[in-house]
């Protein structure tokens, strides 16, 4: 049978290498599940494959859209479906899924609702609202159009909030009415991977890559996309800190600080998330080789 490799874990982990040297030994091919590597223009950023690693190995999903393109889980999930059996066929019946987007992963091992494509105008709308009426205001338009969800939500995540209110209007129904919540049956092998360390390791790993990051050219990056930081694309841990330094609201240090310790906030999340899959294997870099583990699982060591 087809087999799905998914190697996912924390930011920072180096699950990237990994899954590199795993396709290098099986010849095969690597999907990105990563919601902001897909997009062209900001490679330091979302720390991107390099040329190199491309080279190393072909890769999907990698700077392959405009900052001002939409794309969702839905829609990776069927991007991803469709470039699934084409690897297979070209690489032993093997293909490797990395990246540490949650719901990316989640969607193409277990299906998403039918979710409608969100039009611009009614982001725009949305965003609008936001911005001139804040985040209470938005809970409450939401509470309104879908008391149901709201009940399951997390009310504190805006970002969420935001998008079940354009679904909502979008679609001219609640969206809970269209989660159905019904796992899809692929036609292929699934084997998930967690990369993982220590807290306190991996907290290390996190800090020093913000600082190499840097180094590369973060800010000159941040600098360039300034002027359309209100895209989708650009509302992520990273560029909100270093338009802040931008805009003259913090010094460089401060904002390095604040971009370390949001991005262990977030590996912190992902970590949680994980955490509630019973299927998915965990390989400690501290105490394995994961590259070896996972061959080994595969019957190829």
């Amino acid at each position: 049978m087809n087999t799905l490799i998914v190697i996912t874990g924390p930011t920072g982990v180096g699950k990237s290498e990994i899954a590199l040297r795993v396709a290098e030994t099986l010849h095969t091919e690597i999907i990105s599940a990563d919601s902001r590597q897909i997009y062209a223009d900001i490679p330091v950023t979302t720390a991107a494959p390099s040329d190199e690693d491309m080279r190393r190995a072909p890769h999907h999903l990698v700077r392959a859209l405009p900052l001002d393109a939409y794309f969702s889980a839905s829609a990776f999930e069927r991007e991803a479906l469709n470039l699934l059996p084409g690897i297979f066929s070209r690489c032993g019946g093997r293909a490797i899924v990395c990246g540490g987007s949650m719901m990316y992963v989640d969607a193409l091992c277990n299906g998403i609702d039918e979710i409608p494509t969100i039009s611009e105008a009614v982001r725009r709308r949305v965003a609008d609202f936001h911005r001139d009426q804040g985040a209470e205001a938005l809970c409450a338009w939401l509470r309104n159009l879908d008391p149901a969800y709201c009940e399951q939500a997390d009310m504190r995540n805006t970002k969420r909030v935001m998008h079940a209110v354009e679904i909502c209007l979008q679609a001219g129904v609640p969206y809970s009415s269209l989660r159905k919540g019904q796992k899809a049956d692929r036609d292929f092998r699934i084997l998930k991977f967690l990369i993982t360390a220590p807290r306190e390791i991996l907290f290390d790993r996190i800090n020093r890559r913000v600082e190499r990051m840097v180094e590369a050219g973060m800010v000159d990056e941040a600098r360039a996309v300034l002027p359309m930081r209100g895209l989708n694309s650009l509302n992520t841990v990273g560029f909100k800190e270093m338009f802040r330094y931008l805009d003259g609201e913090w010094d460089l240090p401060t904002a390095i600080s604040r971009l370390q310790k949001n991005t262990r906030v977030y590996a912190k999340k992902q970590l949680t998330w994980y955490a509630r899959d019973p299927l998915i294997i965990p390989l400690d870099i501290t105490r394995c080789n994961p590259a070896a583990e996972i061959l080994k699982a595969l019957g190829e060591l």
